[in-house]
């Protein structure tokens, strides 16, 4: 494939869509069609993830957040890796192991093996979501920087809402795991796509490179490599942890993430209950409210950057904001 033809504008593209699946996989888990439940709803019998293997409300949200392990885990590695090897050729490498966990999912015989392919989904999405948004910021065109972000980010809250959707379609027609088979089909074109595309770098990876040749590195082991990026990982968490503004951005960042996270994955099966609704009913209403309030405030959020100023202090200031508002 030429790389004349991986315009940025297209390069954007494929990353919002598959910014889009890997946020379908959040959904559909949390969908009342895929997550289910053991006791029965408006007369229903139990059904889906829950009903199948009987899981407690413990074990159930031990499924929602397995994923951190392996993202966590991996996401710095990868950030790390893009110094010496191509993004999407990374890409590529997370992406696999994101097609066949979550089909693995389709495949599992109990509780543990679901909870252990869900960990590998977060080893798979953090190449992806470590590596794309620096890619799309080095692409950009100056004065849209923020615009692009946004509508890639705007993909979070669509997707969420797709899988609510999607499981709560798909399942009660083919089966719990047959959503996971599909999101994964869905997925493999694109990490083929980052496997034989061409090979982009980030910028920090041309700057690191030229380093590396000017001190060469001929006859270096693979030992004293893993250590040489060992303590260049170190010593990139060191200076960010001298940097004031990203410590308290990230401590906020996790506590929003962490409410965030607790209504998108109960928020379905929570409206379900109290409403006494029919439990695709209530996928179908979560994620339509879902796609209405993501889209109106990321649009509104990156136009609003764009006007009064990209810089840090404008961003946090409408981060501030809109979080006191909402």
């Amino acid at each position: 494939m030429s790389a004349s033809w991986l315009t940025p504008g297209r390069l954007l593209l494929l990353f919002c869509a598959m910014n889009m699946l890997v946020y379908i996989d959040r959904g559909i888990i949390a969908s009342n069609g895929v997550n289910g439940d053991k006791a029965s709803i408006q007369g229903r019998a139990a059904y889906g993830i829950v009903g199948e293997f009987g899981l407690s409300l413990t074990q159930d949200g031990f499924l929602a957040t397995a994923f951190m392990v392996g993202l966590l885990v991996s996401a710095p590695l990868f950030a790390e890796a893009s110094k010496h090897y191509p993004a999407l050729r990374l890409m590529a490498v997370g992406l696999a192991a994101w097609i066949l966990s979550t089909a693995g999912c389709a495949f599992t015989i109990g509780y543990y093996s679901l909870l252990t392919c869900r960990m590998v989904v977060g080893l798979g999405e953090a190449s992806f979501v470590s590596l794309a948004s620096p890619l799309i910021d080095d692409s950009a065109p100056a004065a849209n920087k923020s615009r692009w972000l946004a509508t890639f980010y705007l993909c979070i809250p669509v997707g969420y809402a797709a899988g609510y959707i999607l499981g709560g379609v798909i399942a009660p027609a083919l089966g719990w795991r047959a959503a996971f088979l599909l999101e994964a089909a869905a997925m493999l074109p694109f990490a083929v796509f980052c496997a034989v595309g061409p090979a982009l770098d980030l910028r920090g990876k041309q700057h690191h490179t030229g380093l590396v040749n000017s001190n060469s590195e001929l006859g270096t082991s693979f030992g004293e490599k893993i250590q040489r990026g060992v303590a260049s990982a170190l010593a990139d968490l060191k200076t960010l942890a001298k940097h004031p503004v990203y410590v308290l951005n990230v401590a906020a960042t996790a506590v929003y993430t962490g409410v965030l996270g607790a209504y998108a994955y109960w928020g379905p099966k929570a409206g379900a209950k109290v409403f006494t609704l029919n439990p695709e009913g209530a996928d179908l209403k979560f994620g339509a409210v879902t796609v209405a309030t993501g889209v109106v405030g990321t649009i509104l959020g990156g136009v609003t950057l764009d006007r009064v100023g990209s810089t840090m202090r404008n961003a946090l200031v409408i981060c501030c904001i809109s979080n006191v508002l909402g």
